[in-house]
Formats: C-alpha cells, structure tokens, sequence
C-alpha cells in the first residue's frame, strides 16, 4: 500500500487493469451463458472479444477516460465512459465487417458484452465511491452539523453542492426553507424543502439544526432584515451567503470562505445607494483635493473614493502619522502610480502649517473632515473642543477661498441639530461661521456642510464596542435602554457627501436621509442573538447611565416643514435660517479665545450658549416626550 501511495504512475494503471480483468470476466461469463448448439467455436469468440477490448481501450485512451478523477466523477464522466464503450463498440463491428467477418450471432453477442462490461466497470466505481463517502462521513460523524438553509434557489443549490462534494465537511444540510408554494413539501437533491419562510420557528422545532444560513442574495435589504430579525428570536446561529458567490464556478466555492457571519450593517435594511457616478466624477476628475482628518475613519474613506475617480492630486492632511502612512501605503498598493497623491502631517490647529499647506497645493477642492467628535470626552475638555473644532475651521474658511479653492465640504453631525453636547455646539457653530463667511466674503468658493449620524464601523462606533463585549463573554453596555440612534455605513456617507459636493450651491447646508432609526436595545439584543447566544441569560445587558452630553435621540431635520427635497432622495438641504453676520461671528471668535484663555470648561460652555442659541442641557432635550414618543412610534413602524 506504501508503494502505491509513493507511486503515482503505478496508481494510475490501477483502473485501466481492474476495467481489463472485469472486461474478461463479462466476456466469460457471456460466452458459459450462450446456447452450446449454433454458435461460433470458443476460440473465434474469445479472438472477437480480445479485439473488441482492444477496441474499447484503444478509444478511452483517445478520450482520456482514465485522467478522470473519479472519486468526484459526476455525470458527465460516466457519459465519457458509456461513450468511449459504445464507440469502441462500433469500431469492432465495423472491423469484423471488412476483416475478421465472424458469423453474426457471434457478433450479435459482442455489444452484450460491451454493454456488461461498461456497468460492470461503472458500478463497481459507483460502489467504491460510496464506499469512500462513508468511510469519510464516519471520521467527521461525531461532528456533524445540521444546518437549515434558506432559500431553495440557485445560491441554497450552490451550497448543498458545496458541502455534498466536501466529504469532509462538518456540515450537512437538513432541510431547504422557501416561500415559494409550488416546491414546498417536494425535496432538492434529497433535503426537504419546507416552507413558509415565516413558519420557520416551528420547522425547525425539535430539529437537529444548529445553524441557519441565508441563500436568497437577490432579497432586497428590507426582506432581509425582516428574515435576518426573524431568526434573531431563534436559538440557532444565522449565517449569510453572499450574491458574490453567484458569479463562482460552483466547483471553486468554498463553504467557509463564501458564508459569512451577519454583519451589523446587515441589520439596518437599507438599501444600496445608486448614484450618478458621472456627476461626482465631473466634480472631481483632474482636481486638486485637499483632505483634512484623512487619516480618520471618515476621512480615509473620502480618500479611497475620492481617489477612484482620478483627481489630479490628492492631499491627505492628517496630524496621527500611524493611520495616515497605513493609508498611504493602501493606497499605493490599489493604485501604484496611477495615482498622484501626498501625505502631509501636521495640525490644523497650526495656521501657519495650514496656509503653507494650502499655498504649495492649492487645492480646487477641500473636503474638511479634522475633527474632535467624542461627546463625552469633549465635554471634559470643552476648550480643547472649541480650539481643535472651531478655530481651525474659520481660519480654513477664511484660507480656503484665497488659494482658489472652488468647492468646500465641511462634514457635520446630527448632533449639530439642537445640540445638548459641547461637541455638537462646536460643530453647530462652525455651520453658522461657514454661511456667514459665504455670504459676507467675495469670492467665487462655494461652500456646503453636510449632516449627517452615526457611521458603522467608524472611530468610537458603538457596534464595534458591542462586538467586543460579545466576544469576550459581555456584559453588553448601554446607557439607557431609550436611547434611539440613525446609522449609515462609513461607504454609503462618504458616497452622498461625494454627491452632495457635487451639488452643492453657495452655504447650503445639506442633510443625509439615515433611513429610519434604530432602537440601541434592540440592535444589541440582536447583535447578541446572531452571535449565537440568548440575551440576558449568556450574555447580559447592563444600564450604565447617560454619559455627560448625551441625549436620548437625534434630530436630523429631514421634515417637510424644515427641509427641501434635492433630485437625490437620499439627500437634503436644510431650510435656510436667519443667518449672523462674519462680524458677529469674528465677535464670537474673540468671545471664545477669552473663554479658552481662561481654562475654565464652565465659562467655555457658557460662552457657547451665548452663541449658539439652540444649545440646550441634555435633561433639557430628553425631557421632551412628545419628540421621543414620535421616534420610539417611527421605530416600531420600521420594525
């Protein structure tokens, strides 16, 4: 057997031999099975039936039977088998027409022979193939698991097969759950397919599923979440076939590289964002563009999109070198020389860096994405938000225009709108200075700020923080179990701002469609449940408080009273307000730099209340019922 296993070339005549002895065999045992009166002699027959071997042999060499693996044979290679017989079949008959000539019952018997000798040869390959398959199936045996799959389509086929030729596969499909009514109750390929989609809580009732994995890629993102929320309330880990498999040669998919896990953003049902690439492309093709906080999680990605359609120079500004030479060298990997960038470190607290900066490069575009955003940390250190968010705004307000810049992009919050935090006040502050400097400088910049929530996945996300705790066994942390919250992924904000940019018309301010909001309790109990584990028995959740600034919602101004509809339905302006002069605000500035100098946060804060009007205190805000009642109902709307 050593021999054999070192071998190969010994191996592969292995087949070829066992076909030859069983070829004899048949030939025997049809030459004992005929008549003893009217037939050939013995010797003729056993001449015919060595050449109509030969015959045979000699074609399934031409059609390469025996290169074949066919431990994985499948339909096809068992055609080539019967093809190659039956050619060789008729190749002897033509043969003992014109040479040999024997008498035709002699003849008559060789395809019988040929016919026996290829399910002798295809049976016994069926046979040590399910001998194989179960010699294999009893090593993993003991750790099978059963899993459902949703979706009887193409992709839930895909799967099965998958899993069907990887013998060694721990997993093994139970049954298929559709909502389509003509297959429900028949079987794919052995499986049960079962059905409603709805019903699937008492399908899988005492089953010995542990897994679910969803196979439907062309759902739309709100089918999904209802399916994906669904099997949160259920005890089995739910998993996702992506539609990227889709497009694979169903023999290269690979099970554990194509399933993923259900990512949080999955759990948002919104659906992708189409945008017209040709706008954004005009905008930014063969420009120069500025990127403050390009090394950030918003930033960043601003640099990754902004780079794919091929700016003339793209600067990344950034004062944290880690995160800006990992991004340098992204980019550089993606692009090589096909992009011309530059990483530039510095502050924007640094004027003089700044207008060196901005006098080398002079940029056409500036996209302003430095920032502090922590609400809890910004109200410990009010002055160090005022001077990280503020002045270095005015004074790229104020820069930006004298260096060419035509379009500047300043990226806001949610947390601008009403603000209860110093950071939202900071931020709400900067929008005021932006439309005055636009309506009170002469030039020909055009300025736009663009609002928009919390981005999965970002610096300081919560859903990270969740994932974490998950994973190290919890508990899960959150302030308040009231506390509702808009998301976007980083990918689709970046987009609109791109667009919104594209758009953009003198001091508008621009404000994200976030889609509906979302309950943080129930995205934590889900991300719990689709991790594989039961809330508040594996894994708890505790109410730690709301932090300092921290509000039970956010506004983001998308009301017909309040806002005006753009031609993206993903994006709108906010209507316009009445506006301070770049006198009150250069006033503001000066109120601010004394409010700083003295060190004292609770002279900051109230020098920002001074100035920005809508600046309430938190227990303020969250006081307002009315407001969070509309919210919690458009949240049980959505779900």
């Amino acid at each position: 057997m050593k021999l054999l296993k070192k071998n190969k070339g010994v191996r592969r005549l292995l087949m070829p031999i066992a076909d030859m002895l069983s070829f004899a065999a048949v030939s025997i045992a049809v030459r004992m099975l005929m008549p003893a009166d009217g037939f050939i002699s013995a010797a003729d027959y056993f001449w015919g039936a060595a050449t109509l071997g030969v015959c045979i042999f000699t074609v399934q060499a031409v059609f390469r039977t025996y290169d074949s693996l066919w431990r994985h044979a499948e339909a096809r290679e068992y055609l080539a088998l019967l093809g190659g017989t039956l050619c060789g079949c008729a190749s002897y008959l033509g043969i003992n027409a014109i040479i040999l000539k024997q008498p035709d019952l002699g003849s008559f018997h060789m395809p019988i022979v040929s016919l026996g000798s290829f399910l002798v040869n295809s049976g016994t390959r069926i046979f040590l193939k399910v001998l194989k398959a179960g010699k294999d199936r009893s090593i993993v045996s003991k750790s099978f698991k059963h899993i459902a799959v949703i979706g009887a389509g193409n992709a839930g086929e895909l799967l099965y097969e998958e899993i069907r030729r990887n013998k060694r596969s721990p997993h093994r499909v139970w049954c298929f759950i559709d909502d389509d009514a003509e297959i429900i109750g028949k079987r794919l390929h052995g499986a049960k397919i079962c059905g409603p989609i709805s019903d699937i809580a008492e399908i899988l009732k005492d089953s010995p599923v542990s897994e679910v994995i969803l196979a439907i890629p062309s759902l739309d993102e709100a089918r999904k979440r209802e399916i994906i929320e669904l099997c949160s309330e259920l005890p089995y880990r739910l998993k996702l076939l992506p539609e990227s498999v889709l497009n694979d040669n169903a023999e290269s998919v690979n099970i554990s590289a194509s399933v993923r896990d259900i990512k949080p953003e999955d759990l948002l049902g919104r659906s992708s964002v189409s945008l017209d690439s040709e706008e954004i492309k005009t905008f930014l093709k063969n420009k120069v563009v500025l990127i403050t906080g390009g090394g950030g999680s918003i930033g960043s990605e601003l640099c990754r999109q902004v780079a794919n359609y091929g700016p003339r120079k793209l600067i990344i500004f950034d004062m944290f070198e880690n995160s800006a030479y990992i991004l340098q060298k992204e980019l550089e990997h993606i692009h090589g020389a096909g992009l011309d960038f530059q990483v530039e470190i510095g502050s924007i607290r640094d004027e003089r860096r700044l207008r060196r900066v901005l006098e080398i490069y002079r940029p056409e575009i500036v996209f302003h994405a430095a920032a502090y955003k922590h609400v809890p940390l910004m109200e410990h250190s009010p002055g160090e938000a005022v001077k990280n968010n503020i002045f270095p705004t005015f004074n790229l307000l104020k820069l930006a225009p004298v260096f060419g810049c035509e379009k500047f992009v300043m990226i806001s919050t949610d947390k601008a709108v009403n603000p209860t935090n110093v950071m939202g006040a900071t931020k709400r502050y900067c929008e005021m200075m932006m439309q005055a400097v636009s309506e009170n400088l002469d030039c020909r910049t055009e300025f736009v700020a663009v609002r928009f929530g919390n981005v999965l996945g970002s610096n300081g996300s919560v859903v990270p923080l969740f994932m974490n705790q998950i994973a190290s066994g919890g508990p899960v942390t959150i302030t308040d179990k009231r506390i509702i919250r808009y998301f976007m992924t980083i990918s689709e904000a970046v987009s609109l701002v791109l667009r919104a940019g594209a758009m953009a018309k003198k001091s508008e301010i621009y404000v994200l469609n976030m889609g509906k909001p979302v309950k943080i309790l129930t995205l934590a109990e889900n991300l719990i449940r689709l991790a594989g584990y039961v809330p508040y028995k594996d894994i708890e959740i505790v109410e730690t408080g709301l932090r300092p600034g921290e509000k039970l919602y956010e506004e983001l101004l998308i009301k017909e009273d309040e806002s005006c509809a753009t031609k993206s339905k993903k994006i709108f302006t906010e209507k316009q307000r009445s506006r301070v002069s770049l006198s009150d605000i250069e006033r503001g500035i000066r109120l601010l730099s004394e409010a700083v100098k003295t060190e004292d946060g609770d002279i900051v804060v109230a020098a920002l209340k001074d100035l920005v009007p809508t600046f309430r205190t938190p227990e303020e805000a969250n006081s307002c019922e009315k407001a969070i009642t509309e919210l919690q109902g458009a949240v049980s709307q959505s779900a």
